[in-house]
């Protein structure tokens, strides 16, 4: 049997990756492309002619050969003679499975009929925002004539499906010059004789129109600045930013938490300062692949971008319940018996004039693509309104998408959220030992995470192991400044919209008698741990507060702050100070949602920044053994004769932060494999 990637194929996936690689051609996880061939069937030994086509969800950009669909040609041009009706298309889906040509592979999508039926071996189906730009012009279908003559053909909106390709292949047929097509307020679809011709008509129909609408195009396609709304100087947007987020994130997670993105591109800038945007963010997106990400529209703060954050914040409270309203209106004047339940009136784009744009979702990568999904759509209505006037799909059309049937199976299909998933985590000294072991975690488990260090270069090092910026960033902070305190919290809440899980972990250690302990090493001590997570608490409960959203704080003291040892007195009065921390915020934050516990932990020697800085020699001199034996040592002296690990002080953490202890503050855990003396009374 064929195991070698066919020739046909490995074409196929080198020009989906290159149409894929430039956000001007199509996109992420936009569009789709195909190519029919002739492949040895295992069964008969007998040639087949088979259709390979990009699957449901995929990206071309990154396209591989599993996520393709390999279909039987003369099996989907078969599904003519069942097909029974626009009325029924959706049917149509399902057919596809039994026109499969062996096991793996992608499931097919629902354009797996624009490629099947159309009568060329090559097929690229993109949405390039120069194409709908002519897609969704008023008079679209006279300037399709205007820009490309007789190669390329205006079709009619139609929702994407089995109509639809039946729709291309006629015109195809009735136009045998054509290069390809518009689809009226979706995209275009391009074909050719060989993988090179198609992917050379595609480019050719985005650049020419890119060009025409370079050439023809409105100065200002945007009308003139408003007043009072061109940007704010960088600093200044990128602090109003800081200060709004954690109000937006806390709106816009009404129905259920996201994760935000935020961005100030200038070309959302300019959108926001022009005369016309409030009307054109009203008509919402019209690519389908658009608005599925960034809802049908979104909400728009109306005023001027000097505007103080507390009347920020009080407009945006007022503008979201009417969102809400907006929304559900929608909702009811299109759904039937049938349809979907409402999956969430919030926004999922929030515009600021003179600031940028917020965009959420269910994680971080979810929230960043909707915002790169809008900026495409303002890149849309610069073109059509710079060459016509901007007209999207109807509102009735967008809700036959957003609650389509086959949508929500897709969406019922998705994999079970993580326990941590929409969560953001904050860890202090995370680049190194017990910090980075909890970032690890809490990333393992969904959590979005910032890894705050003193070491930045190390910080960001640790963050890029966990996944890169999707999944973790790395900022450099000094927990005994304030200043770098707040810096490091505005740079969280840029990264991923807000906060949920703060550690205080940072800390150092000296071991000195007491007589020996001098005061600037009490203050260094007490200044990185007691006074550092008090100032990291204070500056992370302004914005759990300011969300609205609950919250958690965990403080990773010592058996320390219960044991009394020799040798130690700064570092296990810091730790003291730490312990009756948690109490005093437990106390005082509960009315907020937002829950305080502490960590114990004891001997965590193996991965320790603490141990191998020195403190490990000094401990065990006190205790008369090798320092390479002080782990062992330690957990001879335990209940448990285990030796305490950073991952254990992690799994602590985590469990804290779930579900499961919803209703536990104020508590204290000890992770030190069992010590009768720190046993909590």
């Amino acid at each position: 049997m064929q195991t070698t990637t066919h020739s046909v194929v490995a074409d196929l996936i080198a020009r989906s990756n290159r149409l894929g690689a430039d956000p001007k051609n199509t996109n992420y996880a936009g569009g789709n492309t195909s190519a029919k061939g002739t492949a040895t069937d295992p069964v008969t030994g007998e040639g087949v002619e088979l259709l390979w086509v990009k699957g449901s969800g995929g990206d071309l950009g990154t396209l591989t050969e599993k996520g393709l669909a390999a279909l039987r040609l003369d099996r989907v041009r078969a599904l003519t003679g069942v097909y029974r009706g626009v009325e029924h298309e959706d049917e149509m889906v399902a057919a596809f499975d039994y026109c499969l040509h062996g096991a793996g592979g992608a499931a097919p999508s629902i354009d797996t009929a624009m490629h099947g039926l159309v009568d060329a071996p090559h097929v690229d189906h993109l949405h390039p925002d120069s194409g709908i730009a002519v897609a969704t012009a008023a008079d679209g279908e006279r300037l399709t004539g205007e820009i490309f003559g007789g190669k390329v053909v205006w079709v009619p909106w139609r929702r994407p499906g089995f109509q639809l390709g039946l729709d291309i292949a006629a015109i195809k047929e009735a136009n045998p010059e054509a290069i390809g097509c518009i689809l009226g307020g979706h995209g275009i679809t391009a074909w050719g004789a060989t993988s090179e011709e198609s992917e050379q008509n595609s480019l050719w129909i985005i650049r020419t129109a890119e060009q025409y609408i370079d050439q023809h195009g409105r100065p200002e396609p945007f009308g003139p600045v408003l007043d009072g709304y061109g940007a704010l100087p960088a600093e200044q947007r990128r602090a109003k930013a800081a200060a709004l987020a954690p109000v937006i994130r806390g709106l816009a997670s009404a129905d259920r938490p996201q994760v935000g993105h935020f961005t100030d591109d200038a070309r959302v800038l300019e959108f926001l300062a022009g005369t016309t945007h409030p009307r054109l963010a009203a008509l919402g997106t019209s690519c389908p692949d658009h608005f599925l990400r960034t809802k049908v529209k979104p909400l728009v703060l109306d005023l001027p971008a000097g505007a103080p954050v507390e009347d920020c914040v009080a407009r945006l409270k007022e503008l979201h319940e009417a969102y809400r309203a907006d929304y559900q209106a929608y909702y009811d004047r299109h759904a039937g018996p049938d349809s979907p339940a409402i999956r969430g009136a919030d926004p999922a784009i929030v515009l600021v004039p003179g600031v940028g744009m917020f965009s959420f979702g269910k994680n971080k990568q979810t929230a960043r693509v909707a915002g790169e999904f809008y900026l495409n759509a303002i890149n849309v209505m610069r073109g059509a309104e710079g060459i016509s006037a901007y007209a999207p799909i109807d509102e009735a059309e967008k809700f036959r998408i957003e609650y389509w049937a086959l949508e929500e199976a897709k969406l019922r299909r998705l994999p079970a959220p993580q326990p941590l998933a929409t969560r953001i985590a904050l860890v202090t000294g995370a680049a190194s030992g017990i910090g980075r072991a909890i970032a690890t975690r809490l990333a393992a488990e969904g959590a979005c995470v910032v890894i705050a260090d003193l070491d930045a270069e190390k910080a960001r090092a640790a963050a890029a192991e966990l996944g890169g910026t999707d999944v973790a960033v790395g900022v450099a902070v000094d927990v005994s400044d304030e200043a770098a305190v707040q810096a490091a919290i505005e740079a969280a809440v840029l990264a991923f919209g807000g906060l949920d899980l703060v550690v205080n972990n940072a800390g150092l250690s000296l071991s000195k008698p007491l007589l020996e302990t001098t005061e600037a090493d009490w203050d260094l001590q007490h200044d990185v741990m007691a006074k550092g997570s008090f100032l990291v608490s204070k500056n992370a409960a302004r914005v759990l507060i300011a969300q609205g959203l609950g919250g958690d704080i965990v403080y990773i003291s010592s058996k320390n702050s219960i044991f009394a040892g020799p040798n130690n007195i700064a570092y296990s009065a810091t730790k003291a100070d730490q312990a009756h921390q948690v109490r005093l915020l437990a106390a005082e934050l509960g009315e907020h949602g937002i829950k305080v516990n502490g960590i114990n932990p004891d001997g965590v020697v193996r991965g320790s920044g603490i141990f191998a800085g020195g403190w490990g020699a000094k401990r065990a001199a006190v205790y008369g053994v090798p320092e390479e034996e002080l782990g062992a040592y330690y957990a001879q002296r335990t209940l448990l004769k285990r030796e305490v690990l950073p991952e254990n002080v992690a799994n602590a953490v985590f469990a804290l932060c779930t579900a499961d202890f919803s209703h536990t503050t104020g508590l204290h855990v000890p992770v030190d494999a069992g010590v009768a003396a720190a046993f909590l009374r």
